[in-house]
């Protein structure tokens, strides 16, 4: 029987065992994606608590029920987004002046047909959930990027006048697909492994 070629089963075995690494990773992932899903819908049952103004938002801030007190509204954006029936459309977001001296808050105010919809609503109390904003960051800035962390934003119980309320934050809208990633890496690793072999019976 022939050896085997030191350098090629050198880089094979060192690929496969990297594969095999980030599987058990995904694996690690997904346990702790569960216990934060898990925490998450636990939130939605406790009391209100003060607003976070500050990025990042803390797990045990997420989905929490919370209260603002909007002064005045500095700017809107406006957003892809839905209506709690489902219906696709454009979220109002205010940016909101909370205290001279305090860095504000983001309040999803509703979604509208019309992406320049003028609303007269300029403040006021708003209660709703804590969510985090709309990202723009594509897949690759998240992975060789360092991200801003994502300001927190409520999103109001009541629509303002001429709005429909957004859809609710809804930590069942996280996906956690890590076990399938986990699956795919151990695949591959195996698929690795299968053409090596092949390769090497050819060689024989």
């Amino acid at each position: 029987m022939k050896r085997l070629p030191f350098v090629a089963t050198l880089v094979v075995s060192f690929a496969v065992a990297a594969m095999l690494a980030l599987g058990v990773w995904q694996l690690q992932r997904r346990s702790e994606k569960q216990a934060l899903l898990a925490r998450y819908t636990a939130n939605l049952n406790l009391a209100p608590m003060t607003y976070p103004e500050l990025a990042p938002v803390p797990p045990a801030a997420m989905f929490r029920k919370a209260q603002v007190h909007c002064l005045s509204v500095s700017n809107w954006r406006v957003e892809g987004g839905q209506t709690a029936g489902g219906q696709p459309g454009y979220r109002h977001i205010a940016n909101c002046v909370t205290g001279a001296e305090r860095p504000g808050a983001l309040v999803d105010m509703g979604v509208s047909a019309n992406p320049t919809q003028r609303l007269g609503w300029n403040g006021g109390i708003v209660d709703g959930l804590i969510t985090t904003e709309p990202s723009h960051e594509s897949l690759i800035g998240r992975i060789f990027a360092h991200a801003a962390p994502l300001r927190p934003m409520l999103v109001a119980d009541v629509p303002a006048p001429g709005l429909a309320a957004s859809t609710p934050p809804d930590p069942a809208s996280i996906p956690n697909n890590h076990l399938a990633y986990a699956v795919q890496w151990f695949a591959f690793a195996g698929v690795a492994l299968v053409i090596y072999v092949v390769a090497l019976r050819r060689r024989g």
